[in-house]
């Protein structure tokens, strides 16, 4: 027989011999045969054998009752402790952690208050209880702001209270000029220096090359422990300094800080890029001490990140909670606490001055005389302002652009001079917004029976 006649092994050829007539017709979803193993479809032996049916997914379940299971036969009366056990220590995990709950709300106290003052603005700004600020000196920080008492920048709109800087008059700053605030009685400091202010082309000196508003209750609404809670939204632009704040009403304990200063809040009007921290961020803290050099501020200081936003985007409540064992501040809610300090310790001792000061100076206790809150067991009112720059350090020398350094003599006028990169970035949210400001006296002060 010739070559040509013989069919090839594995072809479609060799498919139609006698050997395959018989089969069952081929399944079309097996492996085609030019793709079959080779040694296979040539190997002598298949020539006269036919090809086996394949069988595919085949499953290899066992079916129920096909295998024995005597372990199910037999029960052990000690596996149910398995389950039981668990769930006992559960049920008592439970307990216990419901008692601990309970057992910390029994403990917190609840104090009574009487309300001091509760105001919405809708009646203006009262002149009974507010006081706008009137000054020039920089208010021991170095203020770029001079603080008035007109509507251009302390004014009630909408039913809301605004704080807004602005620009200083061009012609005070271009030529030689004098601001003197004493004319008038406007000024509302004792000190001179914060009452008068020049512009000296020479030596290039400035007035306040910006004006601003701050504002306080001192002749209308204090507290001796108590809570407030101010609703705002903090102001966003380059190098503005918002702040929600308490002084005492009499220096009972000496000056600043050894009579005490509470901060509810401050920030920065930079935006979130701002390496110390912009409009995301602010800032809790009480000042003590017995002398500036030794404001112990840092030991009791906190900050507050805003998550995925700013405090420039919308209103918060900013609050405050005083009382005789402990001063803590929270947003929103009681419940968000930014700083929290007792006064299990008094400060004197938290607060490890040393002995005497660099000109040997011997530091005293100047709260020896008061209470284990002092100097925060006195009289305080509350504070709103948007201070402007400064050259105490708020505002870090060399970071992102700060047009002027502290310790320069021109630091105003180098701050003037810069004033086209961030005034621009006051136009659209550059002031303070104040929906409400709520002031209580806790029960047992002050006349709260």
């Amino acid at each position: 027989m010739s070559t040509e006649m013989t069919p090839r092994a594995g072809s479609p050829d060799s498919m139609t011999t006698d050997a395959y007539n018989h089969e069952k017709p081929i399944n079309p979803f097996l492996t085609p045969y030019a793709s079959r193993d080779p040694s296979r479809a040539a190997s002598s032996a298949v020539l006269s054998h036919p090809l086996q049916n394949q069988r595919y997914f085949h499953s290899r379940r066992v079916k129920k009752g096909e295998v024995e299971r005597p372990w199910t036969k037999v029960k052990d009366p000690r596996e149910k402790w398995v389950t039981i056990i668990p769930l006992i220590g559960l049920a008592i995990g439970l307990a216990l952690a419901g008692f601990l709950v309970w057992d910390g709300l029994r403990t917190v106290v609840n104090h009574k208050y009487c309300p001091v003052y509760m105001d919405d603005f809708s009646g203006g700004l009262d002149s009974k209880v507010w006081t706008k600020e009137a000054e020039v000196g920089g208010f021991g920080n170095g203020q770029f702001e001079q603080t008035t008492t007109t509507e251009e920048n302390v004014f009630v709109r909408d039913g809301m209270l605004h704080i807004k800087p602005t620009l200083q008059d061009p012609k005070l700053i271009k030529i030689d000029n004098i601001i003197d605030l004493r004319q008038g009685g406007i000024c509302t400091s004792s000190l001179w220096s914060n009452c008068l202010t020049s512009t000296n082309t020479t030596n290039g000196t400035i007035v306040n090359p910006v004006k601003s508003g701050r504002i306080h209750t001192k002749k209308g609404a204090v507290i001796k422990y108590g809570r407030i809670e101010v609703e705002a939204k903090l102001p966003e632009g380059d190098w503005l300094w918002p702040a929600i704040w308490l002084l005492p009403v009499e220096s009972k304990y000496g000056v600043w800080p050894a009579s005490g200063e509470i901060d509810i809040i401050e920030s920065r009007g930079n935006n979130h890029t701002y390496p110390q921290g912009g409009n995301n961020i602010v800032s809790s803290a009480l000042h003590w001490g017995p002398n500036t050099a030794n404001d112990a501020w840092w030991r009791t200081n906190v900050k507050r990140n805003a998550l995925h936003t700013t405090f420039a985007k919308k209103f918060h409540t900013f609050g405050l909670e005083w009382s005789e064992k402990y001063i803590f501040t929270y947003i929103d809610t009681r419940l968000l606490q930014v700083l929290y300090t007792n006064f299990d310790t008094p400060l004197w001792g938290r607060g490890r001055f040393p002995q005497s000061d660099q000109n040997g100076t011997l530091i005293v206790n100047p709260w020896a005389t008061g209470s284990a809150s002092a100097p925060f067991d006195q009289d305080f009112y509350l504070i709103l302002n948007v201070a402007v720059g400064g050259t105490n350090g708020w505002f870090e020398n060399s970071k992102a652009g700060k047009p002027w350094a502290d310790g320069s003599a021109s630091a105003r006028l180098d701050f003037w001079n810069a004033r086209d990169t961030w005034y621009p970035t006051w136009k659209d949210g550059g002031q303070m917004l104040v929906k409400s400001v709520r002031m209580w006296q806790q029960q047992g002060h002050n006349g709260c029976d």
